[in-house]
């Protein structure tokens, strides 16, 4: 199963789940059209650009070839003085990115089963388990 979209939208139900928690503040990977919360960055305001220092920050990065600099970035983040970083991203245990930015540096929390995301902020198909080699980022 492949899919030449990377940017899914989080279902409202889990980041509601998430937000009671957490208490987000900034969306850092998302859409003007999917922002889960007011201050938020685009693909034309790029995350990856700005700090996060000081934030309560939900990402739910593009899941194309380039999540690795995401998985890097919010690690960097996560470092800076009260900045807490919850990401949503595919369980790749086997990847550089999760054995080198998330095991052993990160609390890890496993969803039951394959997340269904969000077409326009209606229920979607289960996002595929991988994305087609090219697939453009965000």
């Amino acid at each position: 199963m492949t899919s030449n979209k990377d940017d899914w939208e989080t279902p409202q139900s889990l980041f509601d789940q998430l937000d009671e928690e957490f208490h987000f503040i900034l969306d850092a990977a998302s859409s003007d059209q999917n922002a889960k919360c007011e201050h938020h960055y685009t693909a034309e305001n790029s995350g990856l650009e700005h700090s996060w220092e000081g934030e309560t920050v939900f990402c739910n990065p593009p899941y194309g070839r380039n999540i690795g600099d995401w998985i890097r970035k919010a690690s960097q983040e996560a470092s800076k003085p009260d900045t807490l970083v919850v990401l949503l991203v595919p369980a790749r245990t086997d990847t550089r990115w999760f054995q080198n930015h998330i095991l052993h540096r990160a609390e890890v929390r496993f969803l039951p089963g394959r997340l269904k995301y969000e077409v326009n902020g209606q229920a979607g198909e289960a996002a595929p388990s991988f994305w087609r080699e090219g697939t453009p980022s965000f």
